[in-house]
């Protein structure tokens, strides 16, 4: 891998990873009512079109990140349908990184 590959995968994978503490805090709060379904779903469907190109080029780095956001994405879309209704915890009760 070339280092422009290296600093593509370090891109990808910081801005990747900024999905988690959503996920974390919906998951563990069972309260998704400040996530937006139209921003999740339109970021998603940008998701599609990176990967998309990411193919085109047959580049791995874009392919890899936009693959993982994309799961992170649907995962935080899937637990905004499961929780999003509901009241869950309050946050100060939460200890969260």
């Amino acid at each position: 891998m070339t280092p422009t590959d290296w600093l593509g995968l370090l891109a990808g994978t910081l801005t990747t990873i900024a999905f988690v503490p959503q996920a974390v805090k919906i998951w563990v709060t069972k309260s998704a009512d400040d996530v937006s379904y139209l921003m999740f779903g339109i970021f998603s469907v940008g998701i599609v079109l990176w990967l998309a190109y990411g193919i085109a080029l047959a580049a791995m780095p874009i392919i890899v990140a936009n693959v993982v956001t994309l799961v992170l994405s649907v995962l935080v879309i899937a637990l905004k349908v499961r929780y999003g209704g509901r009241r869950g915890k309050r946050e100060q009760e939460v200890d969260l990184p």
